[in-house]
């Protein structure tokens, strides 16, 4: 490599004679370029470098020193990191002085008070902290009168009508509906989820990425009943209580919450802290008072309604979870995950007791029961719909497998009908499909919406009647 190379009084050249004979091309010596290795190079730079270095590390401020901690005020009192230089003091009279204005012995050094910028207001979400949580939640009631002329709500189930909405789902035959008879419109987003009251379906829940929920009554006027408002942002999922005396909601604000369905109270707020993605109350008796919630972090929590606890956690997936479904009279659960896996647990046992992931598995994003309680039908993100039994093996029946739809990229709901004869799905071009549980065939494909049907759904006890919607905010309502 070929440098310029300094030979004044400590230069590095040996041939000090030769060159002080030169005319200087410097004002303080004469430079020429010669070739020298690397090696030499960096040795010379680091020798003459240091020197620098020392020279200013000579020149540096000093601080005074930290002081004694025991003492607060006065001499030799703790200063600690915010000790000043030790010309600092004099730099502050000199520049006084300078500007006419020595200070006197007794006086002290005042800064100028700054005035503070006026700053915008913040917005909202950024001070959402100084909410009051027991204000936060609010609820309107929308039908004409809360109270009938016997004192009865919305809750009591009608028994004017042709059907008896008292008896067992699933005791009618199920048909494929053909037409469309009523649109509910108040949500002002993409709906996230479309729950029936159990057993009696005379009641439709309604989330929505408005951060609202809604009730609609499924007869009669078909009206809205009440919105319930306390989220912040969009909801994710909900689930009513196998009773249907309460529901729970959860929501990106990383906040599920328990409500009163009738009145419209939240009863209580639970958190870990992360997002919600799946929420489920357990269907049997003695445990419906506790739910679990299919977190971003992988796990997932269980909860104790009635002391707000959190009394278990399952924490094995590898990814977000995205269904959680009881089978086998309660007693266990199946969850899957973003992490393309299949997970099966004993209710209160944190260690999985099946694990289904095989290469050519998709992720699992929505789930059903059928209602015979032997097999589970999830909706996998490579266009099809998979079954795998729900008895002790887990097995996936390769039988049966429905095709002909449209979902990979949106999480697009299942159903079964209640007598387990007929599969719904929605599809990302705006159809919802229908197909046979015994042969596979797909029945019935209709157009419900211009653009996807994330949220289909069966009456638990009409013969044909059905509740789609999609990212347009309005719920369809079939028959």
């Amino acid at each position: 490599m070929e440098v310029a190379v300094y030979n004044g009084e400590n230069g590095v050249s040996e041939s000090t004679q030769n060159n002080a004979l030169k005319r200087k091309n410097l004002p303080t010596g004469h430079a020429e370029e010669i070739a020298i290795s690397h090696s030499t190079f960096k040795a010379q730079r680091l020798k003459w470098g240091n020197a620098e270095g020392e020279a200013k590390a000579l020149i540096k401020p000093k601080r005074q020193k930290k002081g004694d901690p025991s003492i607060v005020d006065g001499a030799g009192a703790y200063r600690g990191p915010w000790a000043r230089y030790e010309d600092q003091d004099q730099a502050y009279e000199d520049e006084a002085a300078i500007a006419g204005e020595e200070l006197a012995s007794d006086e002290e050094y005042i800064e100028e008070a700054i005035v503070p910028p006026t700053m915008p207001a913040l917005p909202a979400a950024s001070t959402d902290y100084a909410d009051s949580l027991e204000t936060s939640e609010t609820t309107e009631f929308h039908g004409e009168e809360q109270f009938d002329y016997q004192g009865r709500t919305y809750m009591h189930v009608p028994q004017d009508l042709d059907i008896d909405l008292r008896q067992e789902p699933g005791t009618q035959k199920n048909y494929v509906p053909k037409k469309q008879i009523h649109v509910w419109k108040s949500h002002t987003k993409a709906i996230t989820s479309l729950r029936f009251f159990p057993s009696s379906g005379h009641l439709l829940l309604s989330s929505s990425a408005d951060s609202k929920l809604k009730l609609w009554d499924a007869y009669h006027s078909r009206s809205l009943l009440r919105t319930f408002s306390g989220h912040t942002k969009s909801v994710t999922d909900s689930c009513f209580s196998p009773s249907g005396t309460t529901f729970l909601s959860a929501s990106y604000d990383r906040q599920m919450k328990l409500w009163d369905t009738e009145y419209g109270k939240c009863i209580s707020r639970f958190t870990t802290g992360k997002i919600p993605h799946v929420i489920r109350f357990n269907p049997s008796e003695q445990n419906s008072h506790e739910f679990l919630a299919g977190m971003s972090d992988k796990k997932i929590v269980q909860f104790d309604t009635r002391s707000g606890e959190m009394t278990q956690e399952y924490d094995h997936h590898l990814g977000p979870v995205n269904t959680i479904t009881f089978v086998d009279q309660d007693r266990r659960f199946i969850t899957t995950s973003d992490d393309k896996s299949l997970r099966a647990w004993e209710y209160n046992i944190p260690v999985p007791i099946k694990f289904i992931a095989e290469p050519y598995m998709y992720s699992l994003v929505r789930a059903s029961p059928h209602p015979s309680g032997k097999y589970v039908a999830f909706q996998s993100g490579d266009n099809q719909i998979v079954v795998y039994a729900s008895t002790d093996r887990f097995r996936q029946n390769r039988k049966k497998s429905f095709r002909g739809h449209n979902n990979a990229g949106y999480a697009i709901d299942v159903s079964i009908s209640p007598d387990g004869q007929f599969v719904m799905s929605g599809d990302s071009g705006g159809y919802v499909c229908f197909w046979d549980w015994k042969t596979c065939k797909m029945w019935h494909k209709m157009v419900a919406a211009d653009g996807p049907v994330v949220c289909a759904q069966w009456h638990p006890q009409e013969s044909s009647k059905v509740a789609t919607a999609g990212l347009d905010g309005a719920i369809k309502y079939w028959d």
